[in-house]
Order: C-alpha cells, then structure tokens, then sequence
C-alpha cells in the first residue's frame, strides 16, 4: 500500500487524481496525523510539496525518510520532499533568486529507473538544494535548478525538485515510480 504524505501542497489533489485514474490502492494522512507506528503497512511512500516550513512537519517527513532508508522502501519526494530528503541526509537547500513557476524541460543526466529522455515539467518552488550530501546522485538538471532529480545511491529512493503530479512527463515518472 502507498502512503501519500501530504504536507499542504496545493497540487496534492492532482497526485491523488491521477493515482486513482490509475487504479493505484493508497491511502493519503498529512503528516500532524500520521501514526509513525504504523509504517510498516506501507510498501509505498510519497511526500508532497508543502506551502509553509513548519519544524514538526519536518520532522516527521525525516522520520519517514529515514525508515524507508532503513527498510529499503521506495519514496518519491516532490519538491519540498526532495528537499527535506536532501535535508535529512546532510545536503542544503536555498532560496531562489526568483520564484520558479511554469513549465520547464528537463535533462537526464544518467541513466535511472524512473525517467528518460528530457521531460516537460512543472515547477513551482522558491527554494531548492544547493548541495547534495555524497549519498544523493544527481539524475536530472534543468537550466534553472541544478538537482531536478536525485535518488539515494542504489536505492528506489527518488526527489524531483518539480511537480510530476502537473504534466503528463511528469505522471509518466509517477507511473514507473509505483510500479518499480
């Protein structure tokens, strides 16, 4: 069963539209109501965006990061969860010079399970990593965002700093996420 996480992200209704289109079984709690107890009925994790910084919420996303590490149980971060994930594992984030908001293209930079080719995206994201801890590899960048995808070294664990859940590209990575 996946887990979707959602932290207050605006477009969380687009993942879980296009989940059920899919016939994808999941469940969705925000993170204040998640019983940590309970991960181990997840094979599946998903942590959305989010629209404020709010130190709990960080916490218990890290908690979950670090059990699927642990477990070796795939997770797809989108946005803030690529970069609480970076966070987690010793990286940086920053804030953008500028807002990124609106579709953009996106280039693989080494082979992965999840993407190929380059992607239409979309972004919306004032902050993003500035530097990835040794574990994260770099998979995709944009002429924007240096880390438009990562994943944990030899792990189904994977961050995109954009939104899949917005583009077809993006619903496409979703799709091979869930059934690696």
């Amino acid at each position: 069963m996946l887990l979707v996480v959602d932290n207050g992200s605006i477009y969380t209704k687009n993942l879980t539209d296009f989940l059920t289109k899919k016939n994808i079984l999941f469940e969705k709690q925000t993170p204040q109501l998640l019983n940590l107890n309970s991960l181990e009925k997840y094979d599946c994790f998903i942590l959305s965006g989010r629209r404020k910084n709010e130190k709990k919420i960080n916490e218990i996303n890290s908690k979950i990061i670090n059990y699927s590490i642990t477990k070796n149980i795939k997770l797809l971060g989108i946005c803030y969860g690529s970069e609480i994930l970076a966070l987690t594992l010793g990286g940086t984030i920053r804030k953008t010079p500028l807002l990124q908001k609106g579709n953009e293209t996106i280039k693989i930079l080494k082979d992965n399970l999840i993407s190929s080719n380059s992607l239409q995206v979309f972004e919306s994201h004032g902050f993003e990593i500035s530097q990835l801890p040794p574990v994260l590899i770099p998979l995709a960048e944009s002429n924007n965002c240096k880390y438009e995808i990562i994943q944990y070294d030899k792990k189904p664990i994977f961050g995109t700093q954009f939104h899949p859940e917005m583009t077809k590209d993006g619903n496409d990575l979703i799709e091979k996420f869930c059934f690696l």
